[in-house]
């Protein structure tokens, strides 16, 4: 028997015998992977500012599951069972860190109460996936489709927050991240579906371009990460792009003495990225104005400063004031409230 038969054997014996080994069995890389994550969340704790980390994960995760992916129908022939335990650990945990790492980043830029707070949930069940072993076996190590999807998801969500530090405006970063994630997977195709090199190409790029459509048209759904809201308030003016007298809520009185009204916000951008912002005054659930900005210049402290203002409230201005801050594009970058009392 191999050295690796003997080590298998005696690891099941001991898991017979004590409870602990078993949960360790069970639970164990669960644990690892999830310890691993929460370092990476310390020592990158400062998000964009390390994404070149970011990158070298990525760059890592796609060479590493490209060798390793053809190294398992090796070892699967010839019976190699630890081998391949260690090598799905490695790119789980690979996954699960570089996952990890792009969760406070799309948390920041999600607004918990639009619809792009789904995509920050599907991150944060790709994360808990990637954590827990037995369900990461029972899924992505189960169904042949399983890995590669997650990887490109991986890989579209890393590109979208990558590209924008190279300057590269939100939208054409959406478009660009959902092509470049199914041109990632050429070497899967190639291996997967036997095919030559050409028409694996062939087909990413087909997938690439659709998926590419796909996501222009649900665009509203997907964070405009790394952009954010560092800070944002309704005022009664804006001095020095500071705002004055900031308020949640106001009486119709104190407005009409005011004779308008300020929405001021910070976006904290990439440096060296211009961005189109607009906001979109609502109330009660219906749109009054959009107003263009000036376009934010990324790489400002505390974020690019800005606001707009309505000196025209209507007759009655009591209810449920919104200020939606967006792309040119129309993704969602916050969102602020201000509650108007009789």
């Amino acid at each position: 028997m191999s050295l690796q038969g003997r080590a298998h054997d005696t690891w099941m014996a001991l898991a017979h015998r004590y409870p602990w080994v078993r949960w360790m069995t069970t639970w164990g890389l669960s644990l690892v992977s999830f310890l691993s994550g929460l370092l990476t969340l310390m020592v990158f704790r400062r998000g964009i500012d390390h994404f070149s980390w970011i990158l070298g994960g990525l760059l890592l995760l796609w060479v590493g599951g490209v060798a390793f992916a053809h190294l398992r129908q090796v070892l699967d022939a010839r019976n190699r069972r630890m081998m391949r335990i260690v090598m799905d650990f490695t790119i789980q945990s690979l996954h699960h860190d570089l996952l990890l790492f792009l969760l406070p980043i799309y948390y920041a830029s999600t607004t918990l109460s639009s619809r792009n707070a789904l995509f920050f949930f599907l991150l944060l069940a790709a994360v808990i996936l990637t954590a827990i072993d037995p369900w990461y076996q029972a899924t992505i190590l189960r169904y042949r489709w399983a890995a590669p999807a997650l990887f490109a998801f991986g890989f579209f969500a890393s590109m979208n927050v990558g590209l924008p530090l190279i300057w590269v405006r939100s939208a054409w970063a959406l478009v660009l991240s959902a092509l470049l994630s199914q041109l990632a997977l050429i070497p899967a195709l190639r291996r997967g579906f036997t095919q030559s090199w050409r028409n694996a190409v062939l087909v990413a790029t087909l997938v690439g371009l659709l998926a590419a459509s796909i996501i222009w048209s649900i665009r509203y759904w997907v964070p405009p990460a790394p952009l954010y809201l560092s800070g944002a308030t309704f005022a009664r003016s804006v001095e020095g792009l500071q705002p004055v007298e900031p308020v949640r809520k106001v009486s119709a009185a104190d407005l009409q003495a005011w004779g308008g009204l300020a929405c001021f916000t910070a976006i904290s951008a990439p440096a060296g990225l211009r961005e189109q912002i607009y906001h979109v005054w609502w109330k009660d659930g219906t749109p009054v104005t959009r107003i263009a900005l000036s376009p934010i210049r990324g790489g400002r402290p505390g974020g690019y400063r800005t606001f707009s203002k309505r000196s025209d409230l209507g007759a009655d201005p009591v209810g449920r004031w919104m200020v939606d801050v967006l792309t040119a594009e129309g993704q969602l970058i916050g969102r602020v409230r201000l509650v108007v009392t009789p």
